[in-house]
């Protein structure tokens, strides 16, 4: 917990809140998101929280947290946690139910997409303010002219792609998309082959002997780590050390 320097004999203490009072973001009566901070809790340490409802098909359109680690807890319903490594550039999917969780680690690209109706997630976070950077913030702001030079691309189609990106989605597809349909079951997030394993990395620089990682949940499961993958010394930067980004994004 962080050290605190607060008087907890003042009046203003506040030990209790209601998270239905401070919604973040409302789509719809079933997509919505409610939030928690120390603005609203003033004597929260390091720990905020995520209140999201979401249905069949619906997503916390992809973004990062660039001052916090993420854990999604299931509480109903059943989503696929995704996320992006950058230690090996791998897309993973990570499907959870009721009981389950994901986590994100800060920094990483992510989102989480609902798989069944009154799907019901709770993303908690280790920061007193959670902060984050959104896709469509950063397809909106970007100068088409930027993106089309950069990949090339055709300016007037990108233009024309990312005109209706006029604020931050938050949940998507938009209320307002004229292009959405259901969503079909081949188009969902594949979970991975090991749907519960987190990759392992084996520092260069910090050799440790090969241990075998079994899963509680499935004895006939074996996670051997990757001793192919070995990064250089330069070019690894330690989980303990937060890789620099630019301004701060949303706060909650």
């Amino acid at each position: 917990m962080a050290t605190s320097y607060m008087d907890y004999t003042l009046p203003t203490t506040q030990f209790t809140y209601d998270v239905n009072q401070n919604q973040l973001f409302k789509k719809d009566d079933n997509n919505y998101i409610n939030s928690l901070s120390i603005k609203q809790l003033n004597t929260l340490g390091n720990a905020s929280l995520l209140d999201i409802y979401l249905s069949t098909g619906n997503v916390v359109e992809p973004h990062i947290h660039q001052n916090a680690t993420e854990l999604v807890y299931c509480i109903s319903g059943s989503a696929v946690v995704s996320l992006i490594n950058p230690f090996t550039n791998e897309l993973l999917n990570f499907p959870i139910n009721p009981g389950q969780v994901a986590n994100v680690p800060q920094g990483w690209w992510h989102y989480e997409i609902a798989t069944a109706d009154h799907t019901h997630l709770l993303a908690i976070f280790d920061a007193p303010v959670p902060e984050a950077i959104f896709g469509s913030d950063i397809l909106r702001l970007t100068p088409a002219s930027v993106l089309a030079h950069t990949y090339c691309l055709d300016e007037n189609k990108v233009k024309e792609t990312l005109a209706p990106i006029q604020k931050t989605v938050f949940i998507g597809p938009p209320a307002d998309c004229a292009t959405q349909v259901s969503p079909a079951a081949e188009n969902m997030p594949k979970p991975n082959s090991q749907p519960n394993a987190q990759p392992y990395v084996q520092m260069q620089y910090a050799p440790s002997p090969e241990i075998m990682y079994s899963d509680p949940m499935n004895p006939t499961y074996e996670h051997h780590p990757n001793a192919a993958y070995m990064p250089s010394e330069t070019g690894y930067m330690p989980y303990s050390v937060q890789r620099p980004f630019i301004g701060n994004g949303w706060r909650y």
